[in-house]
């Protein structure tokens, strides 16, 4: 049998480490928190819920602390959680790692549950004892082994409004310090644009996302669906509306398998024409055709940042807004219904 541990780090987060620690107890081996420098109840909560605790001295180095939590863990499996994250199903798959190789790496449902809405993510979690981290920030397992979907879903609450203020600024020096170390790197101003965004300091991410776009390869990068869509909302929200459409149209192709990205460049066509009603006759069947596109690719939880219900229910409720406000009741209330709303 092969051996599984939970592995996190976490610093002042008492108010939810017991959560994690019990949600995931039952189906690992051993649980080891890395704790570094918590002045709140962290340590003692995890202890209680029986984890292992080990401290570490913070160096703004997130692999530098996975890699030595690792390390600690020492096990055949690790399952790398935080502790704004918690185990909501698929126990029994962690369980089943016993009696697998650890020759793959294995990939969970991320659910981050925020005001408003949920969003999914599919993430390299489950790691094998052998694998380490790279990246200062937003840190990524290095590895060349095989991705596999394993049926784990993780929730996470770290993007409520109340741990966002908390984490502010965190993150922004640390990919600020990269950045000026490699600053044509695609990855790291996406995520600087992504964490401008959730401040809604639109300028500074539609700047970070502006400047990814110009360097990023020829090959997009699995995150490049949710760059898009993210850019289209901060282009939206500068009022900006005429050079988003003609990004999205540069981008059609490259994001025809997308509803964020279709549903974004609906939200961004209606603004355009609330904002210009002149245009009006011309862009809101636009708007219509990217909701409608929504509808007909459906869910995609596995593409990166996905948000539920863009291919579902929040695409249908755009939908019968603009049919009941242009006049179209019938058809509003037939897709309502259609859909169970």
């Amino acid at each position: 049998m092969y051996s599984l541990a939970l592995v996190v780090i976490a610093r002042n987060e008492a108010p939810r480490i017991r959560r994690l620690l019990d949600s995931v107890r039952p189906f690992v081996d051993r649980m080891l928190v890395l704790d570094t420098g918590s002045v709140d109840d962290t340590v003692a909560l995890a202890q209680a819920a029986g984890a292992r605790v080990e401290r570490f001295e913070w160096c703004a180095d997130f692999s530098a602390a996975r890699n030595r939590a690792l390390t600690l863990a020492g096990a055949d499996w690790h399952l790398v959680l935080d502790a704004d994250e918690w185990l909501e199903e698929g126990g029994e798959e962690l369980v089943a790692l016993r009696d697998v190789a650890p020759d793959f790496v294995g990939a969970v449902e991320m659910l981050d549950h925020f005001e408003g809405g949920t969003a999914h993510q599919i993430l390299s979690r489950v790691l094998p004892g052998e694998v380490r981290y790279v990246g200062r920030v937003h840190e990524q397992p290095r590895h060349a082994l095989p991705v596999r979907r394993i049926g784990i879903r993780v929730g996470h609450d770290g993007y409520s409004n109340a741990r966002l203020l908390a984490k502010r600024g965190r993150n922004r020096e640390l990919l600020e310090h990269m950045l000026a170390e490699t600053p044509g790197d695609a990855y790291l101003l996406y995520q600087l644009g992504k964490d401008c965004a959730v401040y809604d300091e639109h300028a500074g991410a539609e700047h970070a996302f502006a400047r990814a776009a110009a360097v990023v390869g020829p090959t997009r990068p699995s995150w490049w669906f949710d760059l898009v869509a993210r850019r289209l909302y901060e282009l939206k929200c500068l009022h900006r509306h005429a050079q988003g459409v003609q990004f999205a149209e540069e981008e059609m192709a490259t994001c025809a398998g997308s509803p964020d990205f279709f549903f974004a460049l609906g939200d961004l066509l209606l603004d355009f024409a609330a904002e210009e009603p002149e245009r009006a006759p011309a862009v809101l069947p636009m708007a219509e055709a990217a909701w409608r596109q929504c509808l007909e690719l459906g869910e995609h939880p596995e593409q990166v940042g996905a948000v539920a219900g863009r291919g579902s229910s929040l695409a249908v409720h755009n939908l019968v807004v603009l049919l009941n406000g242009t006049g179209r009741e019938s058809e509003a209330k037939a897709l309502a219904e259609t859909y169970g709303l």
